[in-house]
């Protein structure tokens, strides 16, 4: 009997989630697997109700003028063991930088202030509140946390892509080769899982860090402190005394998405 092939992803997309749903507890930083959307922070953990984070890119181009600064994505890449790939299709990429018209693009006009033309604006995963990877993923490979960090189940991802077709942000990478090939055997950072062939992966917040009760490390190796974490729900927080003294914009705020991710220009 013939199947077609839009029979075939129903069929075997369903036998998957069969497969993996609810039954697989493991340790991967903070998060313990049970079920999808669950997790126990340790007792040491960073904890909050809703993390997001705030770039002050006034500072951070700054920096970038005077010496071309890099630290922030050269420190996230060696902590999370991501693959330097030459191949911009093949590249993966958890922080980056995007000229500012591709960064914003709903908001970049011919009056666009000048400076602005053209510079390198950081670009991450939004951790959106409203995340359409999560929505779209059939395993739940991904999925969003209670207080907002949107993160990976590498074991679980199929490498359907759902997920980088969804993101409208061009957060996510595929590994289309073996990125292990890609990673010095001497820098490797042993402490984060090195991933494989047919895998997608994106910036994580650092959450296996902050389950050590450590910052960032994005945001820790930022000499300028051009970036901000902490918790939006908190009044007092760092972050909302940003917002509250500074006019920000966000990524495609018009999609709904809702980013945590807010930018002071």
């Amino acid at each position: 009997m013939g199947i077609n092939r839009r029979d075939f992803l129903r069929v075997t997309g369903v036998g998957t989630l069969l497969g993996l749903g609810g039954g697989v507890v493991r340790e991967l930083g903070i998060v313990k697997r049970v079920e999808a959307g669950t997790y126990q922070p340790q007792p040491n953990a960073l904890t909050a109700r809703r993390w997001a984070m705030v770039v002050d890119m006034r500072k951070c181009l700054e920096k970038v003028n005077q010496d071309g600064c890099q630290d922030c994505i050269l420190a996230c890449h060696a902590v999370h063991n991501v693959p330097k790939i030459q191949d911009p299709k093949h590249e993966v990429k958890w922080l980056w930088k995007e000229p500012y018209e591709n960064t914003f693009p709903s908001q970049h006009h011919e009056f666009t202030e000048e400076r602005l033309h053209g510079q390198p604006f950081l670009a991450l995963c939004n951790h959106c509140d409203k995340p359409p990877c999560v929505r779209v993923c059939p395993t739940q490979a991904t999925f969003r946390r209670p207080d907002g960090i949107v993160v990976m189940d590498y074991h679980r991802c199929i490498g359907c892509r759902y997920c980088m077709a969804a993101c409208p942000y061009g957060s996510r990478s595929f590994n289309w080769s073996d990125p292990r090939k890609a990673l010095e055997a001497d820098k490797t950072n042993p402490g984060f899982p090195t991933r494989t062939k047919g895998v997608v992966e994106k910036c994580n917040f650092c959450d296996e860090r902050l389950a050590e009760g450590l910052p960032p490390r994005c945001v820790e190796v930022c000499t300028v402190k051009a970036l901000t974490f902490g918790d939006l729900e908190d009044p007092e927080s760092d972050v909302r005394k940003l917002l509250r003294s500074y006019y920000t914009v966000q990524r495609k705020p018009e999609l709904g998405t809702k980013p945590e991710i807010f930018y002071i220009v």
